[in-house]
């Protein structure tokens, strides 16, 4: 029986683009932004304690900072080659798969991180967060190729949107297995020691569960999509030249392109610190705010999570309509704006409460600001099939702009502490805002 391939445009391809966001944003979540966190900053027992790696010793979050910052040069390095050759061979999708099973791994294998084998255990959150944006890399190249200009908005923000949902859902249910291992069979004993053991495990448990959902629920996706648009070349010694060939033509057509040129600038600066702050919140929290408790840390860092993530939905929505209301850049100059105010506020915040606050507002400009940002730069690319090599451009900005975030990150959170690093951030929203003013209008946006 030969598959039908969904046409330009259909719902159903739509839709099965938008689940891969289904599937793989658990990973944001869970492994990125609240379980792992809370799970390694519980193997030091004192705010003081080092950890050694590498031949260094040093704070236990600017190693995770620095081996970030390390998985995102990697992505940055490789995107325009593997983006070139999928675009020449015309196989995008055998690349985003085999990003989506790394990652899904690196998952899995996070159930045996320990500090006693730390480079090993390293070394799967590299392939986690590896996975991950090498996958979207891919991903996003699709927008062009399975939405039509007037489409792009929307079913930018409703993957996004669908990315949230699943991800709570999963959290909720590992949110329940953390706080009460015992609803799922855990022997949490009769001490507070054995109890503490119990919800550890559990943390364990949910790294696997992120793993199999990811990897799981992306078949959909895989099955409907096509391979991708190209010339059906078969891989050869000289695909990879053949890749930086196609890159070197994009980076001359980007030159003369005006609109595009000054966006993407804009967009590398803004993004280093969204992505930086993104990354960086739960541990924030954790080393930042005055919890009573370690128990009410727990819940409280997850509940934030919760919070972030459920307001983004409505935040992606609200973002898509004041775009078609006000033009794209115009709502992101605004919402530039909201994640400066954010910088200082995070500053001063000290209490519980102040945090739960700071995590509302997060959301509600954290999808805006992905997805606007997404579909605003596929409105500016030029009529061409080579979408892959364009998003590359797209990505390695980002890429190279996160690197640059958590390094400043790591250099001032190592000399001083996370509240000067975050308030370092606001100089970036500053410069993205003047930048953003400069890009020339263009009718649909």
């Amino acid at each position: 029986m030969i598959k039908t391939i969904p046409v330009k445009g259909s719902k159903k391809l739509l839709n099965a683009w938008a689940f891969y966001d289904w599937a793989n944003s658990v990973y944001a979540l869970t492994i990125a932004s609240s379980i792992f966190p809370i799970f390694y900053s519980a193997l030091f027992t004192t705010d003081e304690a080092l950890v050694t790696a590498f031949g260094f010793e040093m704070k236990p979050t600017v190693l995770i900072e620095i081996v970030t910052a390390f998985t995102f040069l990697v992505v940055a390095v490789l995107s325009p080659i593997l983006s070139g050759v999928a675009d020449y061979v015309g196989n995008k999708k055998s690349f985003m798969k085999f990003f989506c099973y790394v990652g899904g791994t690196g998952c899995i294998g996070l159930y045996w991180f320990s500090l006693d084998h730390i480079h090993l255990s390293i070394l799967f959150y590299f392939m986690g967060l590896l996975g991950y944006w090498g996958s979207l890399v891919f991903y996003n190249s699709y927008l062009p190729d399975i939405a039509f200009e007037e489409q792009q908005d929307n079913i930018s923000a409703k993957g996004f949107s669908m990315g949230y949902i699943g991800s709570v859902f999963l959290l909720l249910v590992n949110l329940a297995m953390v706080m009460n291992p015992q609803w799922f069979g855990f022997d949490i004993g009769t001490t507070e020691a054995e109890s503490n053991a119990a919800k550890f495990e559990a943390m364990k448990i949910s790294f696997i569960t992120v793993g199999l959902w990811w990897m799981l629920f992306s078949q959909y996706t895989f099955y409907v999509l096509p391979n991708g648009i190209g010339a059906g070349h078969k891989v050869t010694k000289d695909v990879v030249f053949n890749g930086f060939r196609e890159l070197r033509l994009v980076w001359q057509q980007l030159k003369l392109n005006l609109p595009l040129k000054r966006y993407l600038t804009a967009f590398f600066v803004f993004s280093m610190a969204v992505q930086t702050i993104m990354l960086m919140a739960v541990y924030f929290g954790e080393k930042e705010i005055s919890w009573a408790t370690d128990s009410e840390k727990t819940t409280g860092l997850i509940i934030s999570i919760l919070v972030i993530q459920l307001v983004a939905v409505v935040g992606a929505i609200i973002t898509s309509r004041a775009s078609a209301k006000f033009g794209n850049i115009k709502t992101l100059i605004f919402v530039n704006f909201i994640w400066l105010c954010l910088c200082f506020y995070a500053y001063f915040m000290k209490t519980p409460m102040q945090f739960y606050i700071a995590a509302g507002f997060v959301g509600l400009v954290m999808g805006g600001v992905q997805a606007l940002a997404r579909s605003t730069y596929s409105k500016y690319l030029p009529e061409t099939d080579d979408t892959t090599s364009y998003f590359s451009f797209y990505d390695v900005a980002e890429k190279i702009g996160i690197v640059i975030g958590m390094v400043i990150f790591a250099v001032v959170d190592h000399v001083s502490s996370m509240r000067y690093a975050i308030l370092f951030l606001f100089l970036f929203f500053l410069v993205g805002i003047l930048l953003l003013l400069r890009v020339p209008n263009k009718k649909s946006l």
